[in-house]
Formats: C-alpha cells, sequence, structure tokens
C-alpha cells in the first residue's frame, strides 16, 4: 500500500514537471522561429517531452484511481472537487498535445506571452489540487 503512494507521488512530480516545462519550450519555439533561429532542437525536446509527460500521467491515473478504490468509503466530498481539477489537468494536458503537434508542423501557435499565461494555469490547478488532498475542507 505504501509502495503504491510512493509511486503515485513519483509519477505525479514526473507528470507536473512536464506540464510545467513543455509551455516553455512552446515559448521558446514561438520566439526562436520569429526571430529565424534553428528551432529543430525544441520539436525533439517537445515532442519527447510530451511522449514522457504522458506516460507519467497514465502512471499517476493508474495509481491515482488504484488508490482511490481501496479508501473511497473513507473519502469525503473533497475527493469530488479534487477529481474536477484532475479533469481540468488532464485537459490542459489535451492541450498541451495540441500545441506540440502544431509546432512539429510549424503550424500557427499563441504568442509568447499568451504562452506564458498559458503556463501559469496548471499552477493554480495543482494549489487546488494540493488544497483539497492536505487541508481535505469538507
Amino acid at each position: 500500500m505504501q509502495y503504491l503512494k510512493v509511486f503515485h507521488l513519483l509519477a505525479i512530480i514526473s507528470w507536473m514537471a512536464g506540464i510545467f516545462y513543455l509551455p516553455r519550450i512552446f515559448v521558446h519555439f514561438v520566439e526562436g522561429h520569429k526571430a529565424s533561429e534553428d528551432v529543430r532542437r525544441l520539436k525533439v525536446m517537445g515532442r519527447k517531452l510530451y511522449h514522457f509527460t504522458s506516460i507519467m500521467a497514465v502512471f499517476a491515473l493508474a495509481s491515482g484511481t488504484a488508490l482511490w478504490l481501496m479508501y473511497w468509503r473513507g473519502s469525503g466530498s473533497w475527493i469530488h472537487a479534487k477529481l474536477a481539477l484532475v479533469a481540468g489537468l488532464i485537459a490542459y494536458h489535451i492541450t498541451m498535445r495540441v500545441y506540440m503537434k502544431r509546432m512539429q508542423v510549424d503550424g500557427a501557435m499563441p504568442s509568447s506571452t499568451a504562452l506564458r499565461w498559458y503556463n501559469e494555469m496548471p499552477v493554480l490547478i495543482l494549489l487546488g489540487i494540493l488544497y483539497f488532498v492536505v487541508l481535505k475542507p469538507f
């Protein structure tokens, strides 16, 4: 049981690291592309990071589901709010895929300023998740 929690935390940390860093790659890609710099390496980095992040997301969601099934009777209503935020994180992950695919073909991307703001959204979602998991307000 404790090993599953450790694995879950490791998967979450890895998933979040990718979610925090990939939008920075998008920012550098947009700025580099605008300045006519060679951005091929950023395309490779973005693709590889997205795939690694996706694998970690699957591990985090699978281990989280297993933990929830073991403890669901003991959880309060806070779990519903947390799961709603996790759904938001999954939606964010999917939008990263859209941007990553556009980047691969030099497609239209948001401005670097918009991508910088986009990069802040998962921080807010994660803060909400931590609030519900740690404090269990209801």
